[in-house]
Parts: structure tokens; sequence; C-alpha cells
């Protein structure tokens, strides 16, 4: 699953994909907001390891479940 993180005062944004749920990273971010945490701590599919300020998190968008087709199609 794709997510895509935007950073208040940054032009860019931070990309990665991650094999976690979509609920579970949701879940992450709301509870690091809610318990006024410094950082969300998040990891990729490769097992990098994003560590995000919570003030400057400007907003986060969490892609599809989808499995990615390979191959042809008929």
């Amino acid at each position: 699953m794709d997510i895509r993180i935007g950073i208040k005062h940054s032009a860019r944004e931070l990309s990665f994909d991650t094999s976690e749920s979509a609920a579970a990273v949701e879940k992450k971010v709301a509870e690091a907001i809610e318990s006024n945490s410094k950082l969300i701590n998040l990891t990729d599919s490769k097992g990098n390891v994003f560590l995000v300020p919570t003030e400057a998190l400007a907003y986060l968008e969490i892609g599809a479940e989808e499995a990615r087709r390979v191959g042809f199609i008929a």
C-alpha cells in the first residue's frame, strides 16, 4: 500500500510503500496525535523506519490495499 505524507513548510512529500494495513497506519497516526506524541513511527516494506514530527504533519494519504497486477490481461 502506498503512503504519502505532506510536511508543513516543505514543497516535497514523503512517499513509500508499506506492508501494514490501512487501518493499522491510520490507528498509529491517530494515537500519536491524540497522545501528543512528538513523533510518528512508520515502517516501509523494506524495513526502513520513518520518524515524522506530529507538529509538522500536514496530511496523510493512505492508498488502496489492492495488489498490483502483473502480466497481460485478455
